[in-house]
């Protein structure tokens, strides 16, 4: 099975690392990448350096210098990105978001719980959530392992 490869831009530190170990915990062939904003993100696809172009792109909304609707106008300029699945997964609940998000031709728009580290949330909420949402991320190739 040819390896997935997923470009999670998001500027939360604790986000990114949440995320990576719960595709950690699927032991799936994923190749992960990290952008903190839209523009490191742009660097990574079309710089000097650049990766392969990913399957998946997960993207936070809300990051300093370039923010995800800033560069999914960037993104969507070049059609040899308009196969990338792209999941927004940011705390905005706004329908505007939403609205806008639609407009760039998105898979899917999560948004995430805004804390798990009260109390009253059990530590396996976010693999529970994690774990539902990478599983619609990356389809039914991985669904049935």
């Amino acid at each position: 099975m040819a390896a997935k490869s997923i470009l999670y831009i998001e500027d939360d530190e604790l986000d990114v690392i949440c995320f990576e170990r719960a595709l950690l915990k699927f032991n799936l062939p994923i190749i992960f990448y990290t952008a903190y904003n839209g523009i490191e993100a742009l660097e990574l696809l079309e710089g000097k350096n650049k990766i392969s172009i990913p399957d998946i792109i997960v993207l936070d909304l809300s990051m300093p210098k370039m923010n995800g609707f800033e560069f999914l106008k960037e993104l969507r300029k070049n059609t040899i990105y308009d196969s990338v699945r792209i999941f927004i997964m940011t705390t905005s609940n706004d329908d505007k978001d939403r609205i806008q998000a639609e407009y760039f031709n998105i898979d899917g728009y999560i948004i995430k719980p805004l804390n798990f580290n009260e109390n009253t949330k059990r530590n396996s909420s976010m693999d529970n959530f994690m774990q539902f949402q990478i599983n619609k991320m990356l389809g039914k190739d991985f669904s049935t392992l």
